[in-house]
């Protein structure tokens, strides 16, 4: 049974207990959208995954030819941030909100390994950064809202009633975001994967806007050795404690 299955059938949380907004950062491949998907559908609060938005101006630059030879044309993208609308829709009888690029969904298109390469340098855009840090701060106004990403902490959620920072070992990683791409189909070796998530944990730790911090009040969740069901009682005795 995976993490989705085992939150179905968790019994609802207690009614009592106060909606709060949590901030669930990390590396990159460390399990965020997992445990944050399955504590949403636990609780009945809406899940919202940023990494996705920045997935999407990535799949946008890339299909409007805005990368020469592993280089950003900066100046296109910025004019062209007016063009770029996002957002989160369930499709009919799904269980999770697929992202969608102007309408159109893309959901399967942005979690491949050419978005994965060129994220880190669309997200490090100071306008990029600012465009959808304004949009994220709009969705997580209301209270029963769980985001994750790189800087919902410190950043964009900096008041959220909890907020968890996630690690995982480098080898524990490559080897969940090997399988994760191996499960839809797509060729890619090991070693390729090893590179993608070294090379981002340094993009993500080194840019200069939002760069990747642990808030200093984060609750640290290294999963390296736990199951998904231990990772998701963590937090719901998280919850519990903060609400």
């Amino acid at each position: 049974m995976d993490l989705k299955q085992q939150s179905q059938t968790l019994a609802p949380f207690p009614n009592k207990v106060a909606k709060i907004t949590i901030a669930i950062d990390g590396y990159s491949s460390c399990g965020k959208s997992t445990l944050a998907k399955t504590l949403a559908h636990s609780l009945g609060y809406q899940y919202i995954d940023t990494g996705a938005m920045y997935r999407c101006v990535t799949l946008y630059v890339i299909d409007n030819k805005m990368i020469y030879h592993g280089e950003l044309d900066v100046k296109a993208l910025v004019n062209h941030l007016d063009d770029i609308d996002i957002s989160f829709r369930k499709p009919e009888g799904a269980i999770d909100a697929d992202a969608f690029l102007n309408g159109v969904n893309v959901e399967e298109k942005i979690r491949g390994m050419n978005i994965s390469n060129h994220v880190s340098l669309v997200s490090a855009v100071k306008e990029v950064r600012l465009r959808m840090v304004a949009l994220q701060q709009k969705m997580g106004h209301a209270c029963g809202v769980i985001m994750e990403g790189r800087d919902i902490g410190t950043v964009v959620l900096p008041n959220a009633e909890l907020k968890i920072f996630m690690t995982a070992s480098l080898e524990v990683r490559v080897r969940r975001r090997f399988n994760e791409i191996k499960s839809k189909g797509q060729e890619v070796s090991l070693e390729e994967v090893k590179e993608n998530v070294l090379s981002r944990d340094y993009k993500d730790t080194h840019r200069e806007e939002s760069p990747l911090l642990q808030a200093n009040d984060a609750v640290v969740l290294d999963n390296s050795n736990l199951s998904h069901q231990e990772q998701l009682d963590f937090a719901l005795k998280l919850v519990e404690e903060h609400s």
